[in-house]
């Protein structure tokens, strides 16, 4: 992760719940034929999903940052970025961008309200070869890890 600037996680707050959510960029091509059915088939096997986000900024001075960070570090919203964002899978470090110039800011009470879509560089999700051989893994995590961590005896 050395790579890419991350997200000031310990100067900035993680995105607001409201509005927050994932949409996988569709991965199939459809072709629609003379009788009126269509052909379906998958293009790609990894595509982007985009998150919409937004930020409320309380303390003095985190909206400039921002802006300073957008504009200065992201060099306008052009590079990649890594931030933890939460996904079906918890709590990650994702490898992001925006898709284009932020929303705001705009005065919400006495905060800062900026809002964008984030494009993350692949879908959130488990191997699917997991789905496959051992769908109840996936199904029971949290059981596991629930058994894992209480009865595991430390080393």
């Amino acid at each position: 992760m050395a790579d890419l600037p991350e997200y000031p996680h310990d100067l900035l707050p993680y995105p607001l719940r409201d509005g927050y959510g994932l949409t996988p960029v569709s991965p199939l091509m459809r072709t629609t034929m003379e009788s009126g059915r269509a052909k379906q088939r998958r293009r790609y096997k990894n595509t982007p999903t985009q998150v919409d986000v937004s930020w409320q900024f309380t303390q003095p001075g985190q909206a400039q940052l921002f802006e300073a960070w957008y504009s200065g570090v992201l060099q306008d919203g052009a590079s990649y970025f890594y931030m933890k964002l939460k996904t079906p899978l918890g709590i990650q470090h994702y490898k992001c961008r925006f898709v284009d110039i932020y929303d705001g800011p705009l005065l919400v009470s006495n905060f800062w309200r900026f809002t964008a879509t984030l494009e993350l560089w692949e879908r959130p999700m488990v191997d699917p070869a997991w789905a496959i051989y051992y769908p109840a893994a996936i199904r029971y995590n949290n059981v596991i890890d629930l058994a894992l961590n209480r009865e595991w005896p430390e080393a």
